[in-house]
């Protein structure tokens, strides 16, 4: 029952990944600091995806031009939150503790990049 709902959230987040283009997608942010924040952690929880893949995609968002708030968030975001697998996550872990865990971790994303930004303007 388990590996039908995992193969096709897999296949969801391929179709999202491929069909989207990262270029046009860097146009969203707007350049207010919080704002950013909130979309990176935002476009980093629709867009699901592993550790590796946030680096190279953070790297590419903060040539662009993107801060570095939004990079932070959206990598976090992109790792701990999923809106994607969150129906496979209901369905194993429960519905209470789903929309929990991908709420604190929503908010700690925008956290963290916020923290990011004041630790590397200190720096």
């Amino acid at each position: 029952m388990t590996i039908p709902i995992l193969l096709g959230i897999l296949l969801l987040i391929s179709l999202l990944q491929t069909g989207v283009d990262m270029d046009k997608l860097a146009t969203v942010f707007q350049g207010n600091l919080l704002f950013d924040a909130f979309i990176g952690a935002s476009l980093g929880s629709v867009f699901a995806g592993n550790s590796v893949t946030s680096y190279i995609l953070g790297g590419e968002f903060f040539d662009a031009g993107i801060s570095i708030m939004a990079v932070s968030a959206f990598i976090v975001a992109w790792v701990t939150v999923g809106v994607v697998q969150l129906p496979a996550e209901i369905l194993l872990l429960g519905r209470k503790f789903a929309l929990l865990r991908n709420f604190i971790s929503f908010l700690s994303a925008i956290m963290i990049g916020i923290c990011t930004y004041f630790i590397l303007l200190i720096w």
